[in-house]
């Protein structure tokens, strides 16, 4: 299905049109996911600021501004829209050039606001250009090529800082941190596979290094943590599948146990850094597939559309994700919901 046509029909959804498949009793259909996409951009585009940024609630945790805005401009290239094109094309473009406004000339970091953890704001930049990349008029390729080259050697900058075995291959808060965890390496493993996918400059012993820390972070009875030998949870469980799925470990016994472990524990409502988890395990699990995505899909689906407020958007309630507010959440849950669309290329299997 071309991009134009899909368009077409997402908008058609609101009065009934869409593709039919059958899932389990309960569970929402095509039609009822295309109309939460829907209504979710619609919610999204209305919260652009006049300059290009989708603003967060509260930036803290590391993420600022320029990591909401490429969220959101991610979750409309999610469902189908390019920027430059049709009814949300002038603002994804605006939010690029937003995003490429507050990267540093020193040293190629993007960072809106100044504060603690800058590592997860840039890799979700770094992964939105590289995305972005193939998609944009020749007036913005040279300056989306040239700020995702200085934003990668950032990252591989960041790689080589000297780690214990522990920690050595992955990323933390800062570009000079020399410690790791699994939650920042995700993001950052993310755009290096997206831009190694389009010809990006990224060393093979680079992937392999990160995949290297990934394992480290898998428990022998199934699930991800944080640090090495730390606690398992879902959200974790599902950054460490989709880091090995995307980077060709398809499968891996690790991931498997995973995977077997977030169909036992599956995500809720009430676990903390919901929306985060609803990305990645939405995401990671579309990769394993079979019946692991099955069972996930309807159950996270299930779970957002009973969750939606009336004007489209997600508001995070619990704690930890409370200060970024729904533009954040909204942009998280269309990127779970639209993965099936298979437009963002690191999405596809």
């Amino acid at each position: 299905m071309n991009r134009c046509l899909h368009i077409l029909l997402l908008v058609f959804a609101f009065v009934g049109v869409s593709n039919k498949h059958c899932y389990a009793q309960g569970a929402p259909s095509d039609r009822e996911v295309d109309r939460s996409i829907v209504r979710a951009l619609s919610f999204l585009a209305a919260q652009q600021s006049p300059k290009g940024a989708w603003q967060l609630k509260n930036p803290s945790r590391g993420l600022d501004a320029a990591s909401t805005t490429s969220l959101a401009v991610m979750a409309f290239m999610a469902a189908g829209h390019v920027p430059g094109e049709g009814p949300y094309g002038e603002q994804m473009e605006r939010g690029v050039r937003w995003v490429l406004s507050n990267q540093r000339p020193s040293d190629g970091l993007f960072q809106h606001r100044a504060g603690t953890g800058p590592m997860y704001t840039h890799g979700i930049c770094t992964l939105m250009l590289a995305e972005v990349a193939g998609m944009v008029d020749a007036s913005l390729s040279a300056r989306v090529r040239s700020g995702l080259e200085k934003a990668i050697l950032l990252i591989l900058r960041a790689q080589a800082v000297p780690k214990g075995p522990d920690h050595a291959g992955g990323w933390r808060y800062h570009a000079s941190s020399n410690d790791s965890d699994l939650s920042v390496t995700g993001w950052q493993l993310l755009a290096l596979r997206a831009a190694k996918n389009i010809g990006c400059d990224v060393p093979a012993e680079a992937i392999e290094d990160a995949v290297s820390y990934v394992n480290k972070c898998a428990h022998k009875n199934g699930g991800f943590s944080y640090h090495p030998d730390h606690g398992v949870n879902a959200t974790r469980s599902g950054t460490g599948i989709l880091c090995l799925e995307i980077c060709g470990e398809h499968h891996a016994p690790a991931t498997m146990r995973a995977a077997d472990y977030l169909l036992a524990r599956p995500l809720t409502y009430n676990d903390g850094f919901f929306f985060y988890g609803v990305y990645y395990c939405t995401v990671g699990m579309f990769q394993v597939g079979g019946r692991h995505w099955k069972i996930t899909r309807d159950h996270i689906t299930s779970l957002l559309l009973s969750k939606q407020q009336p004007n489209g958007s997600w508001n995070p309630q619990d704690g930890s994700e409370a200060s970024f507010g729904p533009i954040y959440a909204t942009s998280m849950s269309v990127l779970a919901l639209a993965v099936e669309y298979q437009y963002l290329p690191i999405y596809q299997r």
